[in-house]
């Protein structure tokens, strides 16, 4: 057990799982492949759940791996985001029912629940397979994602493929929001806990919509509030709170060397670049070294601490992943993978810009207008 296993264990309640296998996956060229050659070779069952399905050719393949999966008699279940994948394409849904998959929407926007819960929407990214093979990460299911973050069109971002008891906290969250689409409530039949398959030490957060932080926002706090030497944030969408800025300022105040990579010209949601640059001046002068990612949207949820632990997952650093959106990270325990999380992100570096301090001490008039629009509605992003 590491310093920072017993302090996620105090914080959360939950004990790690030991005996897993973590292999790291660096963007599409990586993370497909390895998520379809398991889909081929399962042969029980397949649960998907995921809050992006778009178009391209993953969106065909990924559909045409789940058919062939149900057509050999693999129970094949698969639950959209109502939201997030509304512009899949249909027939899509259709070609992977016909073969006898179950395919739900999560919280669709006429179903039952009452607007203030519509909003609250599954942002988790995972499949399990045999329940023994477990996948999360960033990565959705679009043309975005496919490639390896060459240009504008193939996006950044991990991934992590897990065997080992942790698959079935993997496994948890899946159910978690599969059963929303019940009808009526009914237990998951109990399953063996995976065998060990590695030697890597796991916690696996789910992060459920609240009123305030979810186990994931408290997660991140922790973290930052735990982080001695160093701490390395890679996120999509950066615009936590006034009370986390104030935990990142006062982490490097204490020395801590701190910094953060985000989107830059490529973002795809611009109202949230702006939410970030709104939080620049403060945290540069305070010493936390912030970059933009220039070549393609950079949409990795990583983070490493101290060199010792690190979490992938599907959460960013924002209101809606801390606060309102189901999420799942896993804390990885485990000071190569770190290492190479590590490598990867000083690799993201070298084509990334650096934030200057003085460019957002004394902004132009527009610009704190923008900034005070950013503020009213950064818990919203």
């Amino acid at each position: 057990m590491t310093r920072l296993s017993d302090v996620v264990t105090t914080a959360l309640g939950t004990p790690p799982t030991d005996g897993n296998r973590i292999d790291l996956l660096r963007n599409g060229d990586e993370i497909f492949p390895s998520m379809l050659a398991a889909i081929d070779e399962a042969e029980e069952s397949v649960d998907l759940l995921t809050f992006v399905y778009w178009t391209g050719d993953i969106a065909r393949r990924m559909a045409a791996a789940l058919s062939a999966a149900a057509h050999r008699g693999v129970a094949v279940r698969v639950l959209l985001d109502a939201i997030g994948a509304s512009s899949m394409d249909e027939h899509l849904v259709d070609v992977m029912a016909r073969a006898g998959a179950d395919v739900r929407l999560f919280r669709p926007p006429l179903s039952r629940f009452r607007f203030r819960t519509i909003e609250h929407r599954t942002h988790r990214k995972v499949l399990v397979c045999d329940d023994k093979i477990g996948f999360t990460g960033g990565v959705g299911i679009a043309a975005e994602w496919e490639g390896d973050a060459r240009g504008p069109d193939e996006w950044r971002d991990t991934h992590a493929r897990v065997e080992g008891p942790a698959v079935a906290s993997l496994r948890a969250a899946f159910i978690q929001n599969w059963s929303e689409t019940e009808e009526v409530f009914l237990a998951e039949p109990s399953r063996p806990l995976p065998e060990p398959a590695g030697n890597v030490t796991v916690h696996v957060v789910h992060g459920q919509s609240s009123v305030v932080w979810s186990d994931v926002g408290y997660l991140f706090r922790v973290l930052v509030a735990s982080a001695e030497r160093r701490l390395r944030i890679s996120t999509a969408y950066f615009s936590p709170d006034e009370e986390f800025l104030d935990l990142l300022v006062r982490a490097a105040r204490r020395d801590v060397d701190i910094q953060i990579l985000v989107p830059g010209p490529n973002i795809d949601k611009r109202v949230s670049l702006v939410a970030s640059r709104s939080s620049y001046a403060n945290l540069a002068t305070s010493g936390v070294q912030i970059r933009e990612f220039q070549p393609t949207m950079l949409h990795t949820k990583v983070i490493t601490v101290d060199g010792e632990t690190a979490v992938i997952g599907s959460a960013n650093m924002n209101g809606r992943s801390m606060e309102r959106d189901d999420e799942v990270s896993l804390v990885i325990h485990d000071a190569g993978l770190t290492a190479r999380l590590d490598q990867d992100f000083d690799e993201d570096l070298e084509r990334s810009e650096i934030v200057v301090a003085e460019r957002w001490v004394d902004p132009p008039l527009h610009r704190v207008a923008l900034d005070k629009v950013a503020a009213g509605v950064r818990r919203f992003l």
